[in-house]
């Protein structure tokens, strides 16, 4: 009986020995159907991939965006200036050229009646002369437009000699050959009729800039003179600004006009009828003549009428912000090839860069090397210096490689 009890206790087991089915599914481990090991232990392909192409990008960009260059700020000098300069017509070290602007105001105003008026047309010429050597043109020598209207000088001048690229030229007065208004024309060419048939047909030649004007023939409506002196008064300062806005937009690339360089005059232009019924179309003529230099030729005979300045003929362009004057100014007589001035004021010289210079002083050393050896060009005032990527430190051999940028004051 024990024995048999003894059994039975053997083979029994307590409950919680016994896993049930649903709790031994969750213990037990995934098995992969192909026996393989889990997903979790597979290497991240994926993610080793992304962070290579990231790095790989990066270090293109670096490269992409790599640039080696210098920014320069060049140096400046202020100096008094007080002193004569002379220069010559479009040649020498300090040239000039004389330039013209022209406007017409008018305004209507009531008429009192008529007068009878008989005039002749005029205006300013440019001649030309291409040959080596000058060219003198007497007294009354005509100059003709294409449509066959003569203009004739009222005393002799000498044209200098220039080149077909580069004229001697200089400025006349010309009277038209008849009274009316029919030569009342706009800016044209002229020939001279006396040089048809022979080289200097082609060599000396004319061109006009403003239009001719004075030319009446008839009669003509008439003003009181009150309100005509009054209307007059009013256009005169209406033009005066527009023609120093206009010379200014004619002032050629790379020259400068000068406070002072320039004249002024106006001419009253004969009355015409105006579009309504019993009034007058008063007019009056602006003419502004200057003088320009070539900035750099002009910065560079002040600074060499200054001791210490432009000790080794660097050169120089004048800021905007110099304030000089030409001091008791007159234009230069049309036959001279040269005049004197006075100029005062205070000069800002801008040392001029020289890019390539700059390239070559540089190319081939390293960032260190190139500070110093820029230190010893006086036209240097500030150099940035950018080289890219970051731990490029040495510039490259060819200067063509390298950018140069001038931050003109």
């Amino acid at each position: 009986m024990r024995v048999a009890r003894g059994g039975i206790l053997a083979s029994m087991r307590t409950f919680t020995d016994i896993t049930p089915p649903s709790r031994r599914r969750e213990t037990e481990p995934p098995v992969r159907p192909n026996g393989g090991a889990s997903e979790r232990s597979r290497f991240p392909y994926a993610m080793f991939a992304a962070i290579v192409l990231i790095i790989g990008g990066s270090i293109g960009a670096l490269f992409y965006f790599s640039s080696v260059s210098v920014d320069i700020t060049p140096n400046t000098v202020s100096a008094a200036v007080q002193g004569s300069f002379t220069a010559n017509q479009n040649s020498g070290s300090l040239p000039y050229e004389i330039i013209t602007a022209q406007k017409i105001a008018t305004q209507s105003v009531n008429s009192s009646g008529t007068k009878t008026v008989n005039s002749s047309a005029s205006g300013t010429i440019t001649i030309y002369n291409t040959q080596a050597k000058s060219q003198r043109l007497i007294t009354n020598t005509r100059f003709a437009t294409a449509s066959g209207l003569v203009f004739r000088i009222h005393s002799g001048i000498t044209i200098p000699g220039g080149s077909v690229a580069k004229p001697g030229n200089i400025t006349a007065t010309v009277y038209a050959d008849q009274i009316g208004n029919s030569y009342n024309i706009g800016p044209t060419s002229f020939t001279i009729p006396g040089f048809a048939g022979t080289p200097l047909a082609s060599e000396v030649y004319a061109r006009s800039s403003v239009s001719m004007i004075g030319g009446s023939s008839g009669n003509v409506p008439v003003v009181d003179p009150a309100v005509e002196s009054q209307t007059q008064n009013a256009l005169i300062s209406a033009l005066a600004p527009d023609l120093l806005t206009s010379i200014r937009a004619q002032v050629p690339s790379g020259y400068i006009l000068l406070d002072g360089a320039a004249t002024t005059t106006f001419q009253e232009l004969a009355p015409t009828p105006s579009e309504t019924t019993g009034q007058v179309d008063i007019k009056e003529q602006g003419t502004i003549t200057a003088v320009v230099f070539p900035n750099s030729a002009l910065a560079g005979a002040i600074a060499a009428s200054i001791n210490g300045i432009g000790s080794q003929n660097e050169p120089f362009t004048l800021a905007s912000s110099s304030t000089l004057l030409l001091s008791d100014f007159s234009l230069p007589d049309p036959s001279a090839t040269s005049f004197s001035f006075v100029l005062t004021g205070t000069a800002s010289l801008v040392y001029t860069v020289d890019p390539t210079r700059i390239a070559a002083a540089v190319a081939g050393k390293t960032r260190s090397e190139a500070e110093v050896a820029l230190t010893n060009y006086p036209e240097v005032k500030r150099a940035i210096i950018v080289l890219r990527p970051f731990w490029r430190q040495t510039f490259p051999q060819d200067p063509a490689s390298i950018s140069i940028v001038i931050n003109n004051p």
